[in-house]
């Protein structure tokens, strides 16, 4: 199963993403903050974090430094969601080595959930709601046509019959 870390201080918005990504049939784990996160990715080594910028204790710009040249981690994928619109903290986010950069005001939580599909390349991009690992339905048997009659025969069981 795809393992996520969600990194964000704000409770509820950790809660409802949760909720929601757990239902697209990920394992979720999360941090309240860019320091509990660190630690966290190290033991836990998820396929994505997508984490808040502005935190208490290490920023989400700093966390993600941090990742990036640490052996065990620098090649999970990092999506960044933040309030930070300005070209100047997407650019630091993109240099910093994040795979996106989302500001919070412009997306809603199923862009988020379309994004990471798209980070981590596991929908199928033919049907864009099914997982692709997950094979296509086979399709329904051709039903196989009726055999001809044949005649039953049945044993006497009262023995011997007089002709």
């Amino acid at each position: 199963m795809t393992k996520l870390m969600l990194v964000e201080d704000d409770t509820s918005l950790r809660e409802i993403y949760s909720i929601r990504l757990a239902a697209e049939g990920y394992e979720i784990i999360s941090a309240g903050d860019g320091e509990e996160a660190l630690a966290i990715a190290v033991k836990e080594k998820p396929d994505l974090i997508l984490s808040d910028v502005m935190m208490p204790k290490i920023s989400g710009f700093d966390m993600l430094d941090i990742l990036r040249s640490t052996p065990e981690t620098k090649d999970i994928k990092v999506v960044m969601m933040t309030a930070l619109s300005s070209e100047d903290q997407r650019k630091r986010g993109e240099a910093l080595g994040a795979d996106r950069y989302l500001v919070k005001s412009q997306v809603g939580i199923e862009d988020v959930v379309n994004v990471i599909h798209e980070v981590l390349g596991d929908r199928d991009p033919v049907n864009n709601n099914a997982p692709a690992d997950q094979t296509a339905p086979a399709a329904p048997a051709t039903p196989a046509a009726p055999a001809a009659p044949t005649e039953v025969t049945t044993p006497n069981l009262n023995g011997p019959t007089a002709g």
